[in-house]
């Protein structure tokens, strides 16, 4: 049966002017993402990612053709705590935004993702919760049926997008993106199988690849 590995892209720069770019911790993540993929015998019949340039440059590193696809693209987080947040704010800093350290950032999105999603498909934002979760489906869906048996899919996302499409493969309620999220590791992999009955998840979270003897490469933000 085909399978699907989903990426979280690298670290990124949180709280910078512009967090769409790898960190250095970022791209030290991708050469040992690239690494564990090359040691677990990983070869990708398509490498897909979304169009934010934390994504894409992860997934270019990994080698082989990379497919744009807008689909895979994380939330708004400023529209979301724009219009469910309790203070303005947002992964890049802009003028005006008080200070916060990954942590309290992190509480003030958990809430205002709960918001999000349970305002549903009538919410405020320009991308309501439904339409989010209705793309992300859809672009798994497409991926997933392009796949021959045996064949490997691997897409590089985002933390909101794979939280989103863990909860709704394993039928828990939409509210446990927060959870999932909440943890999501930087170039951590969620292994999926495709099926005669469905995609089915296998393991959500992996990250061996960023443990070593000489230290640890893990974050979550």
């Amino acid at each position: 049966m085909p399978g699907i590995l989903l990426i979280r892209h690298a670290q990124a720069s949180f709280g910078a002017a512009d967090y769409d770019v790898l960190s250095d911790r970022g791209r030290e993540q991708v050469v040992a993402l690239a690494d564990g993929l090359r040691e677990r015998g990983v070869r990708a019949a398509r490498v897909v990612c979304g169009s934010l340039r934390r994504q894409h440059d992860t997934a270019a590193a990994l080698g082989g053709e990379v497919a744009v696809d807008p689909r895979w693209n994380e939330y708004d987080d400023r529209s979301i705590l724009e219009h469910h947040g309790t203070v303005p704010a947002g992964l890049e800093h802009h003028t005006g935004d008080p200070p916060l350290s990954s942590r309290q950032f992190q509480e003030i999105l958990n809430g205002a993702l709960g918001g999000w999603i349970d305002a549903g498909a009538g919410g405020p934002c320009g991308e309501p919760w439904a339409s989010f979760r209705a793309r992300a489906l859809a672009a798994l869906s497409d991926l997933a049926g392009s796949l021959d048996s045996g064949q490997t899919g691997l897409v590089v996302s985002s933390g909101g997008v794979i939280g989103a499409l863990t909860a709704a493969l394993m039928g828990l309620p939409d509210r446990a993106l927060i959870a999932f999220n909440h943890v999501s590791i930087n170039t951590a992999i969620t292994k999926l199988a495709v099926g005669r009955g469905g995609i089915t998840v296998i393991s959500v979270n992996e990250h061996a690849h960023l443990e070593s003897a000489s230290g640890s490469l893990v974050t979550y933000r």
